[in-house]
């Protein structure tokens, strides 16, 4: 029997391997205001969805039990703040208690964190209206993820919470991977595999998780909720994801300069 022993067996090889790379799972969305816009991006292992998943089901069964609403409920950073939809009855303290949980919950697991922003009033005065804030934060969002994946010789789905004109942002991946993603760190997208998938968030833990973790995140790096016991809450929430933060920046067009975000992390 012949036996393969040139390139061609060692080409095989190498394919296999190129097969074998991991796929975080990625979910992503945003969170902004009039004036600031932030995405983020919850990497996470495929070994870790199920049983990260998992634990945001038992944070829900555990809220059911003591507050009497319903497990199914979605956990958005939201409505757990303002007390609305299935929240409107919760006192705020319990609320906070189950933020906490939540996100607790995700930074036991082996996760990461890439957030990005942008000075909406300033990508206005330098562009006008030609560039939508949410189509400017995500291609940042996504070099970063690329490169990220990059690094660890790994490949990377994106899952989204839904939002207008998909197609769009599909479109946009395509051209990412062909001619860069522009601006001064324009990179060629070549760890994001297939498209740009979006879900509905309230049948996805796991896209519900990245926007308990993009909501806080965007309150704390625009400086919402001046009280310094609310301060005091939302340093202590964030403690539990802090460990996954990989990258956190907001871009300002208009002065150049650009904030890192609560705490600081490197570009």
């Amino acid at each position: 029997m012949r036996r393969f022993d040139g390139p061609a067996r060692r080409g095989g090889h190498a394919r296999k391997a190129a097969y074998a790379r991991r796929v975080l799972l990625t979910y992503v969305d945003e969170s902004y205001t009039d004036r600031w816009y932030w995405i983020g991006a919850l990497l996470v292992p495929e070994a870790v969805a199920i049983p990260l998943s998992t634990a945001l089901d038992e944070v829900m069964t555990d809220a059911a039990k003591a507050y009497g609403i319903d497990r199914a409920a979605e956990l958005h950073g939201y409505d757990l703040f303002q007390g609305r939809t299935a929240w409107a009855r919760v006192p705020p303290r319990a609320r906070i208690a189950v933020y906490n949980a939540a996100l607790k919950a995700v930074g036991t697991y082996d996760v990461t964190v890439i957030l990005r922003g942008v000075d909406r009033h300033g990508l206005t005065r330098r562009y006008g209206l030609t560039r939508p804030a949410h189509e400017v934060v995500l291609s940042h969002l996504l070099e970063r993820v690329d490169g990220y994946a990059a690094m660890r010789d790994e490949l990377a789905l994106v899952i989204a919470d839904e939002v207008d004109n998909p197609a769009r942002h599909r479109s946009d991946l395509t051209r990412y991977r062909v001619d860069g993603t522009g601006g001064y760190r324009s990179r060629r997208l070549s760890r994001i595999v297939d498209t740009l998938h979006f879900a509905p968030s309230h049948a996805s833990r796991l896209v519900q998780a990245v926007d308990l973790v993009t909501f806080l995140f965007r309150r704390m790096a625009s400086g919402a909720g001046a009280d310094p016991r609310e301060a005091t809450t939302n340093t202590r929430l964030w403690s539990w994801v802090e460990p996954r933060r990989y990258h956190s920046w907001c871009w300002h067009p208009a002065g150049g300069r650009r904030t890192k975000g609560p705490p600081e992390s490197g570009p």
